[in-house]
């Protein structure tokens, strides 16, 4: 029997099998402004906050300016379905970019994450406590690096041994103090959008040059 837990800014549905977990997606459609996650049957409905969204796209646009400010490849997918039906997980992130696979699966409009490698970096903005714990999802999914942002302070995953471990340093970007972008984006967010994503790519050409 399916049960269904309300927050005001989630649902959470029980006992739910895949094949309902693909027709619920199919009815929720591609334009919408949920989004899901799934696990063992526990199926998760958020409705994002503006707090939220306004996170997960200045975050999402930093990690783009970094890239770009360094020279450095990458795709981004934004909040793709990602699921893998033998795992009986998948999920919606905030944004995802490929890094060390870009060259393998530039152009590709379609995955199967049985074939195609898993996104090398997920965003999580977690100030709307989402009922689902997401690790365990991605490590099912084999996503490898987790940037997770939560009430000013963003705190970096890796995927050891099919956990997640907190670390001081990206594998994306090993050598950038990646949880200095904050300031950045803390010291422009009443400045301008434009001026904050100028200013990002100038702290990653400084940081870089000054390794070099």
């Amino acid at each position: 029997m399916k049960t269904i837990s309300k927050k005001l800014d989630s649902i959470l549905l029980h006992n739910i099998s895949w094949e309902q977990f693909e027709m619920i997606l199919d009815g929720l459609g591609q334009t919408r402004g949920s989004r899901v996650a799934y696990y063992e049957g526990t199926l998760e409905i958020m409705t994002p906050l503006p707090e939220h969204e306004y996170f997960k796209e200045v975050i999402g646009d930093a990690i783009k300016d970094i890239a770009e400010g360094i020279n450095r490849d990458f795709e981004c997918y934004g909040s793709t379905t990602w699921k893998r039906k033998f795992k009986e997980a998948g999920l919606e992130p905030d944004n995802c970019f490929y890094f060390q696979n870009a060259a393998r699966i530039r152009g590709k409009l379609e995955f199967d994450l049985s074939q195609d490698p898993p996104p090398d970096l997920a965003l999580e903005i977690d100030l709307t406590s989402k009922s689902l714990n997401r690790f365990p999802i991605y490590a099912r999914l084999g996503v490898p690096e987790i940037w997770s942002y939560d009430e000013g302070e963003l705190k970096i995953y890796l995927l050891q041994d099919n956990q997640y471990v907190e670390v001081e340093n990206s594998l994306v970007f090993p050598e950038l103090p990646i949880k200095e972008i904050l300031v950045v984006i803390e010291e422009y967010r009443t400045v301008s959008r434009l001026a904050m994503r100028k200013a990002i790519r100038e702290w990653a050409k400084n940081k870089i040059n000054k390794i070099l």
